[in-house]
């Protein structure tokens, strides 16, 4: 996706693992007081409901990974929170994704995923 148009704020998306919701909410906090459209995971379910296992059905998380797909359909660019370096299943598929559609993508974490 191209650079932000003149005439309104940069939009990031942020992409990472759930268990990182305090880096998520911190790295969500640094962009918006920096005037950045931060687009994020709306449910932190291993966080938010430790039997997350039991109560979010198979169709849920999939209609949850689908939705931020459009976000990151509607992101100038992708930031994804990765402490020490680490990318699961989902995020990997986050990157994929926006790579493939030409958005670009940062890292947190220059490790071993960036």
């Amino acid at each position: 996706m191209a650079e932000a148009a003149p005439d309104r704020p940069e939009i990031v998306c942020l992409c990472g693992s759930t268990r990182f919701v305090e880096e998520m909410s911190a790295a969500n906090r640094d962009l918006t007081f920096a005037g950045v459209v931060v687009l994020a995971p709306g449910v932190f379910w291993r966080v938010d409901d430790r039997d997350a296992d039991r109560s979010i059905t198979a169709e849920q998380k999939a209609a949850l990974d689908e939705l931020h797909l459009r976000k990151i359909d509607l992101a100038d660019r992708v930031l994804v929170v990765n402490p020490g370096g680490y990318v699961g299943e989902s995020t990997s598929r986050e990157i994929a994704y926006a790579r493939a559609t030409g958005t670009p993508v940062a890292f947190t974490d220059p490790g071993p995923a960036g």
